[in-house]
């Protein structure tokens, strides 16, 4: 199967050494990197002169989570999978590409794959937690059938490591245009309706991890929030969001309180911050419209309005 991979990039930083290195060693063969780039200002793009890379640059302003993969992915469309990797995500062991695309050969009935997801080395104790929760090591399948079950995380999954089946991408129009963030969990949803699968692989990782403040999970959280609401065939077709919060939180204090239990009032505070953040995203056309952009982390989705 013939693979593009596509990276966008606003000013990578050290880490972005790591990624490029961590690319050149895989064993399966890429058919084209494209780095889409915003308009980095650090040397990003000079890291990847000596790589015979696709380049396509786009102003800051116009930079679109769904929107801008979308048109990479069309611009490059000669391949059997397309794989989608962010620019602070360290593919872990040469053969990481490799397994995906496997699963993919393996498995017709899948249109698209998403790795798992380590905590970089200097990852503290709460961001630790968040991947070994939302990244389990046992590896699974998952179709519409599985959503009476698994509620909302039947279409978990995460473009920071991802691979779309080519076919099964363009069968549901690919990403959508103009979403705050979200395009890989719309894209899944939308495939699983149509009647294709969706694999979490354990076996193929990367290193992607945040060591967020509290400031910064409210304004996460707040575009999570507005992202649901204008999305409500989610919560129709796979249910809502409320409960999956209560189980993080007894799990990340269960967490912290056997490795560091003087975290616990911080883990406190970023779980009130994440609440308040999503509720208030979840009501934000109540909210002026002059606060929304203050209080997300995605400005440039408000600069359109």
């Amino acid at each position: 199967m013939k693979v593009n991979l596509f990276i966008p990039t606003l000013n990578a930083g050290e880490i972005w050494k790591e990624v490029l290195d961590g690319i050149a060693v895989q064993s399966y063969p890429i058919s084209r990197v494209v780095i889409i780039d915003s308009g980095s200002t650090d040397g990003t793009l000079d890291l990847i002169k000596e790589y015979s890379y696709d380049l396509i640059q786009i102003d800051k302003k116009d930079f679109d989570h769904g929107g801008t993969r979308q048109m990479a992915a069309e611009k490059f469309s000669e391949a059997d999978v397309f794989i989608f990797l962010t620019q602070d995500a360290i593919l872990e062991e040469p053969d990481t590409i490799a397994k995906m695309v496997q699963a993919l050969k393996e498995n017709p009935e899948l249109g698209m794959a998403y790795g798992r997801q380590l905590p970089h080395k200097n990852a503290k104790v709460l961001e630790t937690h968040a991947r070994i929760f939302n990244y389990p090591a046992e590896s699974k399948v998952k179709s519409m059938e599985d959503a009476a079950r698994l509620g909302i995380r039947t279409i978990s999954c995460s473009n920071s490591f991802a691979a779309y089946r080519k076919t099964a991408f363009f069968d549901v129009n690919g990403f959508p245009t103009g979403s705050i963030l979200g395009e890989d969990v719309l894209i899944a949803g939308k495939m699983l309706l149509q009647g294709w699968k969706l694999a979490y692989l354990s076996q193929s990782k990367i290193y992607h991890s945040h060591n967020y403040s509290a400031i910064e999970e409210f304004k996460r959280y707040f575009d999570i929030g507005v992202f649901h609401v204008n999305n409500q065939w989610i919560f129709e077709k796979f249910g809502r969001a409320e409960s999956e919060g209560f189980k993080y939180l007894k799990s990340e204090l269960n967490y912290t309180l056997n490795n560091n239990p003087l975290l616990i009032p911080k883990s406190l505070i970023a779980t009130a911050a994440k609440l308040v953040g999503y509720k208030m995203g979840l009501h934000y056309q109540s909210i002026p419209a002059v606060f929304r952009k203050s209080f997300s982390m995605t400005k440039a989705y408000w600069s359109r309005f």
